[in-house]
């Protein structure tokens, strides 16, 4: 059910108050406010003579190039914010699709289909460690023989069951044909992998980065002194108001930059990781349920 209009405002007005990222910008806002009454208090006794002949329009023309450039830092932060959203929502699907035929496809004992629930249950909280601060796998079941782990653990997740499907083609349990359909969803996985280490690796160049964050400070710094001969005191506000919008659009394009991480305006890859694991469990459940004795007791 759609929300009311006042229950709707109600919400973005609380959203606001409660908003780290943008209490903090409004703090800043402040910030220009206070520094914005020092030309005002000049102005109004009229020590501020020598700069009535600058054109106002020069910092109109300022604003509007300055307005472009954090549109495209915007743009850019939010279309790696997008693709990072698209990727995981993408191994939301493949992970069900995988899933669905290793249960449904092959006719493999129960304990194999155990040991593949266990690995598939924990690709995605291991791509969201190595995503941030780094993967750990403790599962014994999942690391078998082996006595220490991989540095790069989704990979090795997906050649465990690589190694499992070679040993099921070599056995008879699978043919080539059904090989060939696992193998298009376990390259998707390594696809994925690879595309959120892009995301994760390749941030925006430092030198344009510092050059966004330059151009608002010499803006910001430069405005009061630029209108006051025209606005007087309403300078004030209105430069508040300014910094607040162009502030507000460098910081929100500085956190959406990394979108893996844990602030508030990142993905919430802990939720997505609780749909994946819901659905690898769902489907394991009913999949092994319709198993005949006699298939789930071949060798």
């Amino acid at each position: 059910m759609r929300q009311s209009f006042p229950s709707e405002l109600r919400q973005s007005v609380r959203e606001l108050v409660n908003s780290p990222t943008l209490s903090r910008v409004s703090m800043y806002a402040v910030f220009v406010a206070v520094y914005a009454v020092i030309p005002a208090w000049f102005e109004a006794r009229n020590k501020l003579s020598m700069l009535s002949g600058v054109p106002s329009d020069i910092h109109a023309a300022l604003t509007l190039v300055l307005g472009w450039l954090l549109v495209f830092r915007t743009n850019t932060s939010y279309g790696r914010w997008w693709e990072a959203r698209t990727l995981w929502g993408s191994l939301v699907n493949t992970m069900r699709n995988l899933s669905l035929k290793l249960v449904n496809l092959i006719e493999v004992p129960k304990h194999d289909l155990s040991r593949l629930r266990k690995i598939l249950s924990a690709f995605a909280p291991v791509l969201k460690d190595h995503l941030r601060e780094g993967a750990h796998l403790d599962d014994a079941e999942v690391l078998g023989e082996l006595n220490e782990v991989p540095r790069h653990v989704p990979s090795f997740l997906v050649s465990l069951i690589y190694t499992r499907l070679r040993e099921w083609k070599n056995s008879g349990e699978i043919d080539g044909q059904q090989l060939i359909v696992i193998d298009e969803d376990l390259r998707k996985l390594l696809e994925i992998v690879g595309g959120c280490e892009r995301i994760r690796n390749t941030r925006l160049a430092r030198s344009y980065r510092a050059f966004a964050r330059q151009c608002v400070f010499l803006y910001l710094a430069t405005l009061p002194w630029g209108i006051v001969h025209n606005f007087g005191w309403w300078t004030v506000p209105l430069t508040a108001i300014l910094s607040y919008f162009m502030l507000g659009l460098e910081t929100v394009a500085e956190h959406t930059e990394e979108p893996f991480g844990m602030d508030e305006d990142d993905l919430d890859l802990e939720a997505m990781c609780r749909t994946i694991e819901a659905s690898i469990s769902e489907i394991f459940t009913h999949g092994s349920s319709s198993h005949t004795p006699a298939q789930t007791s071949r060798t």
